[in-house]
């Protein structure tokens, strides 16, 4: 009797047995990796002090400040780079030990077998899925790179972290309501200020007057979305843009660069019906500061630019509808609302679909007002607390735990 096995009985067999051997072949890849880094790490007797680890080349700016004062203070530390391309990886530091340890699972491998006394990052997610606390590693501190408390990371971002560094004291109670919900044992939580702001800031400040760019009389529009389905050019697309170009203003639309990947489709077809001309710019430099400096209104949305633009430059934002799905997110397990609820409103003023027809009066009243320039000023003294002092607080905090954990 020949046995017989539907094609749908024996797609899911197959299914199975491929899951099978890939669960292996996994199993024995880690066994391999696990063996190989421990191996490695019982014949290395010098336990680092300090491992500082940036994730991406993006996120240079918040860690240099920080390298530099620890340079100056002749302490040795070892940053991890993500990519080769990190600018901080030029930098000519004697004290600073660089590494480039690549991305995904890769960057896992030395990760997870670390031997460190701190480890310093902004990547948040720490043994929850690939990277896992090092046996090896005794302090990990988690560092906000912008105006947020941690509690928009998807959930657990912060949770195995053992201090987490922020903007302002104003995000302490939030992290604190988080712990008691979930039993978890206090973190520190420091307010330390923002050292990638810090870095705008001194950007700004240093420009002179000579290299200025020259201003015109014409009003420029910045248009600095996020990504994915809360993205303005995602939600509203043609329609917002071919509102914006009526009202004469020299706009420029900088999309999020994770938009051309996630949202390929749209931003192409947007960029093909809308191209380049003397009225409108599409903007895709790494470096957003000079479209930042030379705008007067930035239209955005749940994009963090809104903190950099008004905090930095003081100036006032259009925001779209705030709706954010904060489900998968740590804030959904919070009573009070999203802080960004409360904060971007003092910043501009709301934009609302039916409201497009109004948008040059809209941008014309934000641009005159000066109302908008006194909330931004309090909001910023509320939410960005050590301003220009983040990076010599940081290394103060480094130094102190690395001389209470030597003695312990």
């Amino acid at each position: 009797m020949i046995l017989y096995i539907d094609p749908g009985s024996g797609s899911m067999l197959f299914s199975i047995a491929i899951g099978l051997v890939s669960v292996i072949w996994f199993a024995v890849r880690k066994l391999y990796v696990s063996l190989k880094y421990r191996t490695a790490g019982k014949t290395d007797k010098n336990k680092k002090d300090i491992v500082i680890y940036g994730e991406d080349k993006r996120y240079w700016t918040a860690f240099k400040g920080i390298l530099d004062e620890l340079e100056k203070r002749k302490v040795n530390v070892t940053y991890l780079a993500g990519s080769d391309d990190d600018p901080l990886l030029k930098e000519k530091y004697e004290y600073v030990e660089s590494e480039v340890i690549g991305l995904g699972n890769k960057a896992y491998a030395k990760l997870n077998f670390l031997n460190s006394r701190i480890v310093l990052a902004t990547t948040p997610g720490l043994d929850v899925f690939q990277w896992k606390r090092s046996k090896d590693v005794d302090f990990y501190v988690h560092m906000t790179h912008a105006i947020d408390g941690g509690t928009a990371y998807q959930m657990f971002g912060t949770h195995f972290f053992d201090a987490v560094l922020m903007c302002s004291d104003i995000f302490v109670p939030i992290n604190r309501e988080l712990e008691e919900k979930r039993h978890s044992k206090p973190k520190e939580l420091i307010a330390v200020g923002c050292t990638y702001m810090d870095y705008l800031l001194e950007r700004k400040e240093r420009l002179t007057a000579s290299s200025d760019q020259e201003k015109t009389d014409k009003i420029s529009v910045l248009v600095a979305p996020t990504w994915g389905s809360s993205s303005i050019l995602v939600k509203y697309g043609s329609d917002f843009i071919r509102h914006l170009i009526s009202t004469g203003f020299d706009i420029t639309i900088r999309p999020h660069p994770q938009s051309f990947i996630s949202d390929t489709e749209i931003i192409n077809s947007l960029m093909t019906e809308f191209p380049e001309s003397d009225m409108l710019h599409w903007n895709r430099d790494a470096d957003n500061f000079s479209v930042m400096k030379s705008s007067d209104v930035l239209i955005s949305d749940f994009s963090g630019s809104i903190f950099d633009y008004s905090f930095v430059f003081e100036r006032p934002i259009l925001y779209t509808e705030l709706t954010m799905d904060m489900s998968e997110k740590d804030e959904a397990w919070l009573d009070e609302p999203f802080y960004g609820h409360v904060l971007i409103p003092k910043l501009g003023k709301e934009l609302k679909n039916e409201s497009f027809g109004d948008l040059k009066a809209l941008i014309l009243d934000l641009v005159n007002d000066s109302e908008y320039h006194d909330s931004i000023i309090s909001a910023r003294d509320e939410y960005w607390q050590n301003r220009g002092n983040a990076s010599k607080t940081v290394a103060d905090y480094l130094l102190d735990k690395l001389s209470e954990l030597k003695k312990t």
